[in-house]
């Protein structure tokens, strides 16, 4: 394990590195996936950032496809889990198991004790299941019997829901929609890239073998390991600190929404900005970070009024007058 500086920071070269690496990694996932870099941005950012992240899209937009082509070319664990009506909080953390040889319980490992831990249709399940996830994603371990057991390090919940179907659905309460870093909006494809993904399936490409696509591991557990620690040193200069604050103030004002972002979503908000920065090739936040990150960041931590959402509102509608009207610091 690489060794930093006592201030944390790590040495240019290093930081380098890693960034190039995780560069890379994005040009990597293309090779499965057509057509989401913002999608994969989102993921990268997450990963930098120690944050989960919701994907809203309809079916057949390749969300799960791409959590498995991240975790290949980042050579992660991965597990995924089908949210179903009759999941238990067990199901997904795991559960004691009586061994008749030893006359003791024993604790078997449920799939979210992973690197990348995908739960699909995260809206199917009740929220007893659901809440079997926030500690995991707030405490980064699970209890058992009043013992926490510590999850691995990096750990990533990706969750997904369809935001066309609601029946036999159970919607996210606030609490634990506030605990995702970041809501992507997986898109369906433009007609060039669906064409090209057409292309790729006439010539043999099997979602199931991500092997035989060429995608190979670029970058690794060290690479984000050094990579965070260069996202935590980028500097963020009061300006732009007072930014962040009046976006989210902004957004408990608004007369469109009953919720407005929390301190919680801009202390987010500060950290995907600093992910963002430090990708792009710098060692400070400009307030253009902050705005490509603010929709994603805070559109899951909004409520529309019920008269708003009758006028046809949206949650990104109302975040882009939020963010015309904030003056932006010189």
């Amino acid at each position: 394990m690489t060794a930093f500086p006592a201030d944390g920071r790590p040495a240019p070269e290093q930081a380098e590195r890693a960034r190039a690496a995780l560069t890379a990694l994005r040009h990597e996932v293309a090779k499965a996936v057509v057509g989401q870099e913002e999608t994969v941005t989102g993921m990268v950012v997450a990963l930098l950032c120690r944050g989960h992240v919701l994907m809203e899209g309809v079916p057949g937009v390749a969300k799960t496809l791409l959590v498995r082509a991240v975790s290949a070319a980042l050579s992660l664990d991965h597990k995924r889990i089908q949210f179903t009506p009759d999941l238990m909080p067990g199901d997904v953390t795991g559960s004691l198991v009586y061994d008749s040889r030893t006359a003791k319980f024993e604790f078997h490992e449920g799939p979210v004790f992973t690197n990348l831990f995908l739960a699909d249709e995260i809206n199917r399940t009740p929220p007893k299941t659901q809440a079997a996830l926030l500690e995991a994603m707030e405490e980064r371990q699970v209890s058992v019997a009043g013992e926490p057991k510590a999850l691995p390090d990096p750990f990533v919940v990706a969750a997904t829901q369809n935001p066309v179907e609601y029946e036999g659905t159970y919607p996210l309460p606030e609490a634990q929609l506030d605990r995702f870093l970041l809501k992507l909006m997986v898109a369906l494809p433009e007609r060039g890239q669906e064409v090209d993904m057409l292309g790729r399936h006439a010539q043999g490409f099997d979602p199931g073998d991500l092997d035989a696509a060429g995608l190979r591991p670029v970058a690794g557990a060290e690479d984000l390991r050094t990579a965070r620690a260069a996202v935590a040193a980028t500097a963020v200069a009061p300006e732009v600190l007072g930014y962040i604050v009046d976006i989210c103030r902004a957004t408990r004002m608004s007369p469109s929404l009953q919720l407005g972002a929390s301190p919680r979503g801009a202390t987010a908000l500060l950290r995907t900005s600093r992910a963002w920065a430090w990708l792009s090739g710098r060692d400070y936040v400009t307030p253009d970070d902050v705005k490509a990150l603010a929709k994603a960041t805070l559109r899951h931590r909004v409520a529309l009024r019920p008269e708003a959402e009758l006028e046809g509102a949206t949650s990104a509608g109302v975040l882009d007058g939020v963010l015309a009207s904030v003056p932006v610091p010189r």
